[in-house]
């Protein structure tokens, strides 16, 4: 996504976000794929592109908002990283370095630290995984037949996660 604004505004406090809701232009690029689907469907929903492309962000953004929670950082983002595994790994290309520093950059205690060795286990395709959680003894006790299932479990062990995605869905 590409922002038409200004790059020079000055960042916005919260007052600002309250007392502003001013509409603001964005410009993105799709494939024609895309497109004819955001049309297609909007036109099966009886409503705007437009009102379509606010729908998806407003969902992606309440899908990901514990990125916007500054207390939520260490192991506290793996349930959102595994859930949205490949979809972040395919679609914004995210780096070993830049998954480290989103969640640790602002992580303070220990307890909430997150190797990079099992941060890569999220960069990494199915079989690598699965190649990888066989050479880590910590795994063995966790492993099961799915790859995705035997990664969570084994995170959700290692860095006592209460409640993972697929959990929460199914608790539903």
């Amino acid at each position: 996504m590409y922002c038409c604004c200004n790059q020079m505004e000055p960042a916005l406090n919260d007052n600002d976000l309250f007392l502003n809701d001013k509409k603001h232009i964005v410009s993105m690029r799709l494939n024609n794929t895309d497109r004819l689907a955001v049309r297609s469907t909007a036109a099966r929903l009886f409503v705007r592109e437009s009102e379509l492309y606010r729908f998806a962000v407003f969902h992606m953004m309440h899908r990901l908002s514990k990125l916007l929670d500054d207390t939520c950082a260490g192991s506290d983002l793996l349930p959102l990283f595994l859930e949205f595994r490949e979809e972040l790994n395919i679609n914004l290309g995210l780096k070993k370095n830049q998954l480290f520093k989103i969640f640790n950059g602002k992580n303070t205690t220990p307890d909430k630290f997150v190797a990079m060795s099992d941060i890569e286990l999220l960069l990494l395709p199915h079989h690598a995984v699965r190649q990888r959680l066989m050479q880590t003894q910590e795994a063995a006790a966790c492993k099961q037949a799915n790859t995705s299932e035997w990664l969570e479990d084994y995170l959700r062990v290692k860095y006592q996660l209460s409640n993972t995605s697929s959990e929460a869905d199914s608790a539903e």
